[in-house]
């Protein structure tokens, strides 16, 4: 029996340091995950042996990127400046990517936008890449 699956890019949730971004996404990409390093490396004895060990890494890049029309980009703006100029972390917060409609999760209690995005004036609107630092809790790259 045929099986349909539905992937709506509206069913995306973002919410970073309790702001909820519900629109003004870029067009094409607007959200992109990557761990900076493996979960296990590897390594070879003289013998042959193999070893693996567990890195623990859980440090990941995220980037999010709006229109340069989108309200939440002063939202996000307003918050690095915040880091910026504060002590103790201030820009720090929770960051939670879910498909509303599938399995897939992404969670971090520790987030912080790590530079302001680059910005670029054209003909026509362009996106602005907010690039976020985190430590993940949680990831599952589930369906849909």
């Amino acid at each position: 029996m045929a099986s349909l699956k539905i992937y709506d890019a509206d069913q995306v949730a973002i919410v970073f340091a309790n702001i909820p971004i519900q629109s003004g996404y870029s067009d094409g990409e607007f959200a992109r995950i990557v761990q900076t390093d493996k979960s296990f490396t590897t390594k070879t004895g003289t013998d042959g042996e193999v070893t693996r060990s567990k890195t623990k890494q859980k440090v990941t890049e995220v980037t999010i990127t709006l229109m340069q029309t989108s309200s939440s980009n002063a939202l996000l703006s307003a918050l690095l400046t915040t880091d910026e100029l504060l002590q103790n972390g201030a820009g720090v917060g929770p960051l939670l990517i879910t498909d509303l409609q599938g399995t897939s999760l992404f969670e971090a209690q520790l987030a912080w936008i790590s530079g302001p995005p680059e910005v670029v004036y054209d003909r026509e609107a362009t996106g602005r890449a907010w690039p976020i630092e985190c430590v993940r809790d949680v990831r599952i790259d589930g369906g849909n």
